[in-house]
């Protein structure tokens, strides 16, 4: 009788607990809706829109920028065909100025999240200086390099007076001008990742690397690169791919020139000029492929899947 009575109460109150459950089920459909809502709305929906728009045929006898749907794969074969030198130019360019970003990021990383430490104020400065760009619009700060890399800018008259740049050439213009500006414009997404892993290391490990006489390079290579290392691929991932697709720094009424075009240029001209809008969802499609296959195959190598 009492076991019965005590499993006769467990049922019940099994049974009393089971809208709990089921209502608690709901209230997270009910949170997660708006997120999932979002994604279908303003990623998976433009995503299928684009994927079709790649396969679409000009009909016979279509005007310019008259298309209907169909499955077209030469378009990708004529995308590349076409534009392989710009595919190639955007990630040479995106991962010359990864490079570059990290090796002037990591220093100012390294004194904001270790060095400065001792000095709060310090240390809030520097972290301000670095987050500042980001208070100026993107085309502002890009239009004031352009300024001061002219030829009546400073910088242009000082090499041209000390026969250091020929006064035919120009700086503006240049492989080293566009790349210039992705450099500039994305180091603080490779500084505040790497900030963050090394704010959190414990200087205690450096101090034993001295007192166990390993040369600082030693301490370095061996402490303090491996327990940075999520920030260092986390920043050079946010700024490798937004900076393969970047069509700012590259512009002609930028940084840029005909012969420094990238990607993101040419799919804004066959996307608003030519309207040639199955070639410039191709090589949408393209881009994306490839940052994703390249973002893979780094994160395996890098041997930190975990990116915090």
């Amino acid at each position: 009788m009492a076991f019965a009575a005590f499993g006769g109460g467990g049922a019940a109150a099994a049974t009393a607990n089971e809208p709990v459950h089921l209502r608690g089920g709901w209230v997270a459909v009910g949170l997660l809706a708006p997120g999932l809502a979002y994604l279908l709305l303003f990623f998976l929906a433009p995503l299928v829109s684009l994927l079709m728009t790649s396969l679409q045929v000009a009909p016979e006898g279509a005007g310019k920028g008259e298309y209907v749907p169909g499955f077209e794969w030469s378009n990708y074969a004529t995308a590349i065909s076409t534009y392989w030198p710009h595919i190639l130019r955007s990630f040479g360019y995106a991962l010359t100025a990864t490079v570059a970003a990290l090796l002037v990021g990591y220093p100012i990383a390294y004194f904001i999240g270790v060095t400065a430490r001792k000095w709060p104020l310090v240390q809030a400065l520097a972290l301000t200086l670095v987050i500042a760009p980001f208070f100026i619009s993107f085309l502002l700060r890009t239009l004031a390099w352009k300024q001061i890399l002219g030829d009546n800018g400073w910088i242009a008259q000082t090499l041209h007076s000390l026969g250091w740049l020929p006064s035919d050439q120009n700086i503006v213009g240049t492989d080293f001008s566009v790349i210039f500006g992705l450099t500039y414009n994305f180091i603080p997404f490779m500084v505040l990742p790497i900030y963050t892993s090394l704010e959190r290391l414990d200087r205690r490990y450096l101090e034993a690397g001295n007192d166990l006489y390993a040369r600082p390079s030693t301490t370095f290579w061996r402490v303090t690169l491996p327990l940075s290392l999520p920030g260092v691929v986390s920043g050079t991932l946010l700024t490798f791919i937004p900076a393969a697709g970047d069509y700012i720094n590259a512009s002609q009424i930028y940084l840029g020139s005909i012969n420094t075009a990238m990607v993101g240029n040419v799919i804004d001209r066959t996307f608003l000029e030519s309207q040639e809008y199955p070639i410039a969802a191709a090589l949408s499609v393209l881009l994306m492929g490839i940052i994703l296959v390249i973002v893979a195959i780094y994160v395996k190598r890098s041997g930190t899947e975990d990116l915090g």
